[in-house]
């Protein structure tokens, strides 16, 4: 019985680690990210035009995320390409492209408390921004011009389970 009662504790230990979230702006909750985006319309149509040409004829754009108090080392990307008319997310996880070309790509970071205010809803973009809850690195007059769907990405961290614990680095 004693063994018994030992196998079922260490099988829950097991089924609960292997059902836990990820943390926040991992590798892995970023893959998680990347699709979500491709399921909502708000960015795979709203971003198809002007927003996803801008890619200095590279034929993408790259976006990288962390959480201001996990610190830059744990960046993580996402590669935004045109695929049949939608702005497709086509990777993510692990930075791949470490240079940035901030006339068409982005960095954003801001507080863990911050990610969870924006994806909650609590507040958009214009307000992370005029208020210096959300960094941005990037072409700031491009993101004006996709207010909708720039919120609609803030709000992933509301959508996507995620751990407060910081990520690997």
């Amino acid at each position: 019985m004693k063994y018994k009662s030992i196998a079922l504790a260490v099988l829950a230990a097991f089924t609960t680690a292997a059902h836990a979230a990820p943390a926040m702006m991992s590798v892995e909750w970023t893959a998680q990210a990347c699709d979500a985006w491709n399921k909502d319309s708000t960015l795979t149509d709203g971003l198809a035009d002007k927003w996803i040409k801008n890619n200095a004829n590279r034929g993408y754009k790259i976006i990288h995320l962390y959480r201001t108090d996990c610190g830059e080392a744990t960046q993580t990307e996402m590669k935004i390409e045109a695929k049949d008319g939608k702005a497709m997310c086509v990777y993510g996880g692990a930075v791949q492209n470490a240079k940035m070309d901030y006339a068409v790509d982005y960095t954003m970071h801001a507080t863990t408390e911050r990610w969870n205010e924006m994806g909650a809803g609590e507040y958009g973009p214009m307000k992370a921004m005029m208020f210096g809850r959300l960094k941005f690195a990037g072409p700031k007059v491009e993101a004006m011009t996709v207010m909708g769907p720039f919120e609609t990405f803030l709000r992933l961290p509301g959508k996507i389970a995620g751990d407060k614990a910081c990520p690997a680095k």
